[in-house]
């Protein structure tokens, strides 16, 4: 079983360790800020109402038995535990069961969250961080020498990543093929942060180089992943740095942070110490690549289809996906602006106040905050709202309001402290408003030195004034 040992990459799996260990750490701190106000019993999208609708067999969660906000909480401090523990070493020199079982808990608990996280869980990183921590389960704690079976999977897993990103770029906006993607990826990403006003504004060659060097990171650079060394450890210097940009010029919540994890697995030591595995944990690392290996037939083929699949999923476990992101780039930014009063019946003259967010532009002097790795569900859910709205030259057309949003409004209306929580700043901190509604504007970044860091055009109305009487069917 020799053949297998990988003992050079003992302070690789160290470190690989101990930083997904944060990772989990902020995604469970995340749900518990979070989750109670957007799926809680009292949520935008409840969990109870959803377990009702959903099998286990889809919906793998112990939420089937019972959910409360409560033992939510409970939940996301366990994990917050395990997560510090293992950030910390604490399990360094556990006995290989106890290494294993954190791991699997940590799993565990995550998956019965996104499994009842709906619309506010379905981005690509949730089922990142789930394999991650499934196959982090089967490295083994420190003391053991490392096998080569989990770690070329989880190399397996950031080619994946890097490589569908690649294809599904290549495939989908032509912006990507004719290099001018970079034009406008910073100012209409999700959330900016304090430097994408910067970046927005280099010179075009050197966003055109950019897109050069993205597409060589994502399509060429993954292959050296399973070369021997130093070829190995290129490929990860350059995923590694490409990721490091990304974090720099924007806020992607883990994404970029846990693809840059997976590639330190790509680097290898000198060589420590370590006792062989029992030939038990090995038998179970075979069968763990054995499952790896079945469970990427669908993967493996998704690269060669025309309709490529993007952050998705074929077994509701979340082992194994398809991962990419951006195969096309919003050419605009809009923005949906949240406004209320409290006259009772308003006019032209009535004063509207705004809603601030704690990540999405609204205020046009505010300098984009760094939020990353926390992720703001609220925040990215709103930016997406604009896709499904048609945009004219003088009006705009909206094609209907999710449920959620609609809830939102009401408990706006109502004042819900602790969905105001998750704003940065409420308008009405003493009654709640009468009236609110949603405003539609186009957002462009100033020039560079400008005081205002964003103007704006209002293109149209998003949600007519809303009142407690006129929404009878919610209240």
């Amino acid at each position: 079983m020799d053949i297998l040992s990988a003992d050079n990459y003992v302070m690789a799996r160290m470190i690989f360790d101990r930083t997904l260990g944060a990772i989990y750490f902020i995604a469970f701190l995340s749900a518990y800020n979070q989750f109670p106000a957007l799926l809680g019993e009292h949520g935008l999208l409840p969990v109870p109402d959803f377990v009702k609708r959903v099998k286990f067999r889809q919906f793998p969660t112990v939420f089937h038995w019972k959910y409360s906000d409560s033992m939510l909480k409970i939940m996301c401090g366990v994990g917050m535990l395990l997560g510090l523990l293992l950030t910390f070493g604490a399990f360094d020199y556990a006995p290989i069961v106890v290494h294993m079982l954190s791991w699997l808990t940590l799993y565990g608990l995550y998956l019965s969250l996104v499994s009842v996280g709906q619309d506010f869980y379905g981005f690509g990183w949730e089922t990142m961080l789930l394999e991650a921590g499934f196959f982090a389960a089967f490295m083994g704690p420190y003391w053991v020498t490392p096998s080569w079976i989990p770690i070329l999977i989880l190399r397996w897993m950031l080619y994946r990543t890097e490589m569908g990103a690649g294809l599904i770029k290549l495939r989908g906006d032509q912006c990507w093929r004719d290099l001018t993607c970079l034009y406008y990826h910073h100012e209409t990403q999700p959330l900016p942060n304090p430097l994408s006003r910067y970046f927005h504004h280099l010179p075009k060659w050197f966003h055109r180089f950019g897109v050069v060097f993205s597409h060589f990171c994502q399509l060429v650079a993954p292959f050296g992943l399973f070369f021997p060394q130093p070829i190995a450890a290129v490929a990860g210097f350059f995923l590694i740095f490409h990721q490091m940009i990304l974090v720099v010029s924007g806020n992607y919540s883990w994404l970029n942070w846990l693809t840059i994890v997976l590639g330190v697995l790509a680097f290898s030591d000198g060589g420590i110490a370590t006792t062989p595995a029992p030939l038990w944990f090995q038998i179970i690392q075979i069968g763990i690549g054995v499952l790896a290996i079945f469970l990427s037939y669908r993967p493996f083929l998704n690269f060669f289809q025309k309709r490529q699949y993007m952050n998705y999923c074929w077994n509701r476990w979340h082992l194994v996906g398809a991962y990419g992101a951006f195969g096309s780039v919003t050419k605009e930014r809009y923005e949906i602006v949240i406004e209320g009063t409290d006259e009772i019946s308003p006019d032209e003259k009535t004063v509207w106040k705004e809603y601030g967010f704690r990540g999405k532009p609204v205020e046009l002097n505010r300098t984009p905050p760094v939020v990353a790795p926390y992720h703001l569900r609220l925040d990215w859910m709103i930016w997406f709202l604009p896709f499904g709205v048609l945009v004219g030259d003088d009006d705009i057309y909206v094609q209907g309001h999710d449920l959620w949003f609609v809830r939102f409004m009401l408990k706006l209306l109502r004042n819900d402290k602790r969905l105001l929580k998750l704003l940065r700043h409420n308008p009405f901190p003493d009654d709640p408003p009468v009236w609110v509604r949603a405003k539609f504007y186009q957002y462009h970044f100033t020039e560079s030195g400008e005081k205002n860091i964003w103007k704006r055009t209002y293109k149209g109305e998003y949600c007519p004034e809303l009142s407690l009487k006129s929404l009878p069917g919610l209240v």
